[in-house]
């Protein structure tokens, strides 16, 4: 810890931003990959099972059971399957709504990277900078001194090269998580894509039993939850 911070700072203001921003950039890689990993590493499983689930009890007519597993699943993908059941009384609408859910949810999939593909885009530009900056402030040290020579001049430029393999060695751990992360939910992609054309046969096909279903559970929902707010009503107005 000690050895980071001298080398931060070594170097003028300017030297010194340049390097926290290359540190910060680092830590950002490193956190994303880390929550994008977590994230990702039972999310597979948990959508295969989540559909398994769901599209057995539409094909064994338990179309009540599959809307409950849709509506209590935390599983982003689950989004898929409410979109489709509440297009179930229009059967022609399923595919365009499940394909609509499955691109949404693609997108929360990748919504973090853009953070890593920015880092590696940008910050051998801005180790670069900081070299650069950092050269220029031993010629002007040369100037004001009078002296000149490699002696002279090797120490500062040696500080300001770490700039530069400071930005290329974030860029390229950002390139890295980027490309690992872009294959991996690449991959969920594809699968999605199957499920959902799996489910849309399965929901156009169990149409009429999801659409009465539909009338069951959720409507009793509601009027419990109508009569829960009408019950708590008059105490909170003695209250």
């Amino acid at each position: 810890m000690n050895e980071v911070l001298e080398v931060l700072k070594t170097g003028g203001t300017v030297m010194v931003i340049t390097k926290v921003i290359i540190l910060l950039g680092s830590v950002a890689a490193v956190l994303i990959g880390v929550e994008r990993a977590l994230f990702l590493r039972g999310f597979a499983t948990k959508a295969r099972e989540l559909h398994e689930q769901i599209v057995r009890a539409l094909l064994r007519g338990e179309a009540t059971l599959a809307l409950h597993e849709s509506d209590r699943s935390h599983v982003p993908t689950a989004a898929l399957y409410r979109a489709a059941f509440d297009r179930a009384n229009k059967p022609e609408r399923v595919a365009d709504a499940v394909d609509r859910a499955r691109r949404e949810v693609i997108q929360a999939l990748r919504a973090p990277l853009w953070v890593l593909g920015t880092l590696g885009a940008v910050m051998p530009f801005v180790g670069l900078f900081g070299t650069v900056v950092g050269i220029l402030g031993s010629f002007r040290q040369i100037g004001m001194t009078g002296q000149s020579g490699f002696a002279v001049v090797a120490p500062a430029i040696s500080e300001a090269l770490i700039t530069t393999a400071g930005g290329i060695a974030v860029a390229v751990e950002a390139v890295v998580l980027f490309n690992i992360f872009q294959a991996r939910i690449s991959k969920e992609a594809f699968d999605m894509t199957l499920r959902s054309d799996e489910l849309t046969e399965v929901v156009v096909d169990h149409a009429a039993e999801l659409t009465a279903a539909l009338q069951g559970p959720r409507a009793v929902s509601t009027s419990a939850e109508a009569a829960s707010a009408q019950a708590r009503a008059p105490a909170t107005g003695r209250a």
